[in-house]
């Protein structure tokens, strides 16, 4: 959600501007209103909205001071749009040349003319790439913590914490919000013919931009998070706050969405909906019951709700991997090739055991492989490497109609990721931490993140982030904010620069999460630390 802050003297300007438009259908939340030009700097500092709607004359400091200001201290955001009178064109006209994106006239403001007007400004902030980290959505998260999504949504998927401690602890680091009374599941397939025989990189091009743009659009309807899987599948688990015609909203919601994904991409999605559940430790068991149901799917009935077919649904046949906990998880992190290889011997003694089961052998296969993709660095490369000499790549576990023939590929799947494991291992020391906060401070006005970081080592992210709350005392996003603020506090001292100037120098997106970050790490603004040199 974009931020919107109202500033003007007249209190029923306020409120006319407030309630003329359905906020919620931009995408905007009004953060807060202002009755001056000073009061309204204090909220910017604070809130730091995109969108400022300001009165151009106002007491204590009038609206093309703040504009000024605003300028001259951020750059280009927030984006400013002038509500004016008659008798105060000629103010208005400056208030252009200072950047302002649009101007009102307040006799003339009607539904249509401030709509046009928001319209501009969000076609500007989009244009402008807005900083991942202002938006409130999960689907717009800041990239260096979208890894650590991604591994949570997969644990949580397959029942992986440990205890409702974990749990409780990675849901508040990560700012997720589980207070809904119901969710439920969805199970997602993209089906494109035209692309089966391109080459990996356009199918990996593919997969991706419709998970993205499936992101942008549901999130209109639905507040939900959604988690990519393999080439072929992704999960959006969706809260809910009542369970009274909940398959009426999500089948208007996911038709809505997929209809024009599937006009711009010409992909069709094959959706099978999990039970309804009361609680985050039952979603696991929904994203059961929604695969459980995923083969009967059809490009002619493409939406299934398992609640609707659970009397005619076939018994559960879907493999439960929380029943090997978080071994392979671990084994990822920790370069554990003994334990992975355990882990693999288990599931195919199992199975080996049982030869008829090949339903729920082929979906053990499937889960290792979508762990394995998400959860390893470049996991989608590593993986296509292992299977260069099959005419399919990976993809050709999906043509394998028989136990024993997953059994030969879990096999190979197992000896080629040991050896991976292996070689990344030999590069892998213990005073790792050391080397990067060497490389931090070296590479410290550069945008740094957790994924790249890790990438550069030969780790995985969560690995990392493990190793810097072990070692260094705070965690890895932490440390780079302080390092960054540090250096920000060396260019405040010694150099006569603009605060948009400072943060473009350190690789911050914007001014405004410059602000952000220098107050979350040193108690004040960077206006009120400047002030503090001044005295000394």
């Amino acid at each position: 959600m974009y931020k919107l802050l109202i500033v003007d003297d007249e209190p029923l300007v306020q409120i006319g501007v407030s309630s003329m438009l359905d906020w919620n259908n931009y995408g905007i939340t009004i953060c807060g209103t202002a009755a001056n030009g000073e009061a309204a700097l204090h909220m910017i500092e604070n809130e730091m909205p995109d969108i400022v709607i300001c009165d151009i004359k106002m007491p204590v400091m009038d609206g093309l001071e703040l504009l000024k200001y605003c300028r001259q201290t951020y750059g280009e955001l927030p984006v400013f749009l002038i509500l004016t009178s008659y008798e105060e064109f000629q103010l208005a006209k400056e208030a252009l040349k200072h950047g302002v994106l649009d101007y009102l006239i307040k006799l003339e403001l009607d539904r249509n003319s401030l709509s046009a007007a928001i319209q501009k400004a969000l076609d500007f902030l989009q244009k402008h790439q807005r900083s991942d980290t202002l938006q409130a959505s999960y689907a717009d998260r800041n990239t260096d913590i979208q890894g650590e999504l991604d591994k949570f949504f997969i644990r949580l998927l397959h029942n992986l914490f440990e205890d409702e401690a974990q749990f409780d602890l990675e849901v508040k680091e990560l700012h997720l919000d589980f207070s809904a009374p119901f969710y439920t599941v969805c199970y997602c397939q993209i089906k494109n013919r035209a692309l089966t025989e391109e080459e990996n990189d356009q199918l990996f091009q593919l997969y991706f931009s419709t998970i993205q743009m499936v992101r942008e659009i549901i999130a209109k309807y639905l507040n939900c998070y959604i988690t990519g899987l393999d080439m072929k599948h992704f999960s959006i688990l969706i809260p809910l706050e009542e369970s009274e015609f909940y398959e009426e909203i999500l089948s208007f919601a996911l038709h809505k969405t997929f209809l024009m994904v599937q006009n711009y991409f010409n992909v069709t999605i094959l959706t099978s909906i999990g039970s309804l559940c009361k609680s985050p430790f039952q979603i696991a068991e929904s994203y059961q019951d929604a695969r459980q149901i995923a083969s009967l799917a059809t490009l002619e009935e493409p939406l299934l709700f398992y609640d609707s077919l659970k009397e005619s649904a076939p018994d559960r046949n879907a493999f439960n991997l929380s029943l090997f906990k978080d071994g392979i998880v671990r084994a990822f992190d920790e370069f554990d090739t003994n334990r992975l290889k355990e882990i693999f011997e288990d599931i195919i003694s199992l199975f080996a055991a049982n030869p008829t089961h090949y339903l729920q052998a082929m979906d053990a296969a499937s889960n290792i492989l979508y762990l394995t993709i998400s959860l390893l660095p470049d996991g989608h490369t590593l993986v296509n490497q292992m299977f260069t000499d099959y005419p399919d790549g990976y993809r050709s576990l999906y043509r394998l109609t028989a136990t024993e023939q997953v059994l030969n590929w879990l096999e190979f799947f197992q000896q080629q990721l040991c050896f991976q494991l292996e070689e990344r291992k030999k590069n892998y020391s213990n005073p790792i931490v050391l080397k990067v906060q060497r490389y931090i401070t070296e590479h410290v006005e550069e945008r740094l993140t957790l994924n790249d970081v890790a990438s550069s080592f030969g780790v995985s992210p969560n690995y990392l982030s493990q190793l810097f709350k072990k070692y260094a005392e705070v965690g890895f996003s932490e440390y780079i904010s302080q390092q960054k603020i540090a250096r920000a506090k060396e260019l405040m001292a010694n150099k006569n620069l603009k605060m948009y100037e400072i943060a473009e120098q350190l690789g911050f997106e914007s001014a405004f999460y410059f602000s952000k970050v220098f107050k979350k790490v040193t108690g004040m603004t960077p206006r009120d630390y400047i002030q503090t040199l001044h005295i000394f």
